[in-house]
Parts: C-alpha cells; structure tokens; sequence
C-alpha cells in the first residue's frame, strides 16, 4: 500500500490544529478538569462551525461526505490538545449511525443537529454501561439486544463513576429500551455497530498518537530549558537516549494509525488486522512516551499543577478505551495463526 494525504486533507489539519492552539489551551483543559466547561464548549462551537462534527455524513444530510482518511489527522490534532468533549462518540459513531439507521422522525430531531455539532452524542454498544463526557451530551446512542436506540439524554438515568480522567466525566447509564426510541428495523445492526466500534478504535488510536507526540514535546522544551550544574540536563545522554526511544515508539505508532483508517474507508479485506494493530501500537506507544516524559520531568511531571500529569491521564483512560493492547494483540492472534 501506498498513500500520501492530499493538500486539501493536509490544510483541513492546519486548520483545526490553528483553532485547537488558540482555544483549546491547557488552561481550558484543567477548567474542565475543574468542572468548568465553557471554554470547552467555544471550543466545539468553532470545529462546528467548520464542519468538522458532521464531515462524515454525507452532502445530503448536511456533511461533507468525508472518510476515515480525512478524519485521522483531526483525531491526532484533537489528541495533541487533549481536547475535552465526546468528538469521537459524535463525529465517527454518532453521526454515521444515525444517518444509517434513525427513524424519519428521528432524522427530523436529531441528524440535522448532530451535523451541525448543535448536539452532542454518546454512544454505548451491547455490553456496555459506561459513557465519557457525561456531563455534556444531548443523546445516547446505544445497542441493545440487536437493536440501536437513540436516547434523549434527559430521559436516561447517568450514575457518576471515578475517572482518571477527570475531564473525561465517567458515568454509568441505563435507560428504558422503548419503542419509540428504537431506530429503524430494516438494517443490519450488528454490521453497523461492528463499523462504529473500529472507527472508534481508529480515532482512539490517532488521538492517542497525538497524545504521543504533545508530550514529547513538553519534555522537549522542559529538558533545555531545565538546568543541572549549570548545563540543560537535555545534554545528558541518558536523557537523550529516553526521549529518542520515545520519539521512535511514537513514529511507529503513528503510521498504524493512518493505515488503519485507510483500510477503513478502503473496506480492505485486513481491516480488522490492522484496525487492532494500529490500537495496539498507539496505547503501547502512549503509554511509553508518558513513562519516558514523566522521567524526564521527575515529581514535578506528576503534580496535578503541571500540564503533562492531564496528558498522562488521558492517555492512561485511552490507551484501556475500545479495548487495551493486550486485548487487540489477542485479536490479532485469532486472525493470523
């Protein structure tokens, strides 16, 4: 295989990593950590405003008819910032199931406004009970029984749970499995929530590969700048040797991620391979930058003060989300012996 992003793909990147530097700040970040989230909410206002919620849906229902290709760069950005919100449950679960299987009337509700990033969505499949950014969703989106439901989120009952996370909001919900809630009958639910869970596994990935690459470069800037014996220690070797190690398990990580995507919108036979080994990498990648970042800082790295303990922290929630590196290298394992 081989794949460049095309110009268009790559200035739709600049463009939202411009609007992420200067509103996502990590100012915003801790406010959300904090239980302020107006910052956050200008924040997705702004990506709405460019399209950026709704891109995947098509032109038709008010999108851009975008692939996973497109999205991958935007996810990595997102990760970068350590942007709070539910983008990954709205833009590549949310909005494509409820193009593919929402009722007329729930087309009429919710579709419009989901493309529009007017409304927020959350998602659970068939197993699960646990929702991110739960204080900030309009609808739940989940699978029950083989069926899909999509839930006002005022008539679903959220239990607040501990995240590591804390900008994250963590909540356990359930909800009366009604007809009037339920989408439409003459899909295949299985096949789409099979397609929603990679696109989240693929968006987790590049956000996790973008949580890589923020806190390489915290360490970076922090180990010139930060003196021993009158030199930078960042000219010690074995400070070099961490960050190269870490610099190295990002650039592996971050190729997986876009052939995971590619193998998405592609439909390749090796989607389900690769969608696993592009999981895999990120959260082992992740976790290992974080490892080597936190070194680098000492204590001060893990004080709830500075910045990189919310990048560590999101990183630890995302790398165990959609399945940790253990579980997708099992996955693998089925596939290929």
């Amino acid at each position: 295989m081989r794949f460049a992003f095309t110009d268009d793909q790559k200035m739709l990147r600049d463009t939202v990593r411009e609007v992420l530097q200067r509103e996502c700040t990590p100012d915003v970040v801790r406010q959300v950590w904090e239980g302020q989230g107006e910052g956050a909410a200008s924040v997705w206002g702004t990506l709405a405003e460019t399209g950026v919620i709704g891109m995947m849906a098509t032109e038709a229902s008010g999108g851009m008819s975008m692939t996973e290709v497109d999205s991958v760069l935007l996810f990595e950005e997102t990760g970068y910032a350590a942007l709070p919100g539910p983008l990954v449950d709205t833009l590549a679960v949310g909005v494509p199931l409820l193009e593919a299987a929402a009722t007329e009337s729930q087309r009429d509700r919710y579709l419009e406004a989901a493309v529009a990033g007017e409304l927020r969505v959350v998602a659970v499949a068939e197993g699960e009970d646990t929702v991110a950014y739960a204080i900030t969703p309009d609808v739940l989106v989940a699978q029950r029984a083989s069926q899909t439901y999509c839930v006002p989120w005022d008539e679903v009952a959220a239990t607040a749970e501990t995240s590591v996370d804390r900008a994250r909001h963590l909540a356990k919900v359930s909800f009366e499995a009604s007809d009037p809630h339920r989408m439409r009958n003459d899909v295949d639910h299985e096949a789409l929530w099979a397609l929603a869970k990679r696109r989240a596994t693929v968006a987790t990935s590049a956000q996790l590969v973008g949580l890589s690459r923020r806190m390489l470069d915290m360490s970076v800037a922090y180990v010139k700048d930060r003196e021993q014996f009158g030199k930078p220690i960042g000219a010690q070797q074995a400070v070099k040797h961490r960050l190269a190690d870490a610099l190295i398990q990002q650039e592996f990580a971050r190729p997986m991620a876009y052939r995971a995507a590619w193998s998405l919108a592609t439909e390749a036979p090796s989607v389900e391979v690769d969608v696993s080994m592009a999981k895999a990498y990120a959260s082992d990648a992740a976790k290992f930058v974080a490892r080597q970042a936190l070194q680098v800082h000492g204590a001060i790295g893990y004080t709830i003060e500075y910045d990189l303990h919310m990048w560590m922290k999101r990183v630890w929630a995302l790398a165990a989300s959609h399945g940790d590196a253990a579980h997708h290298r099992a996955l693998i394992a089925e596939h290929i012996l």
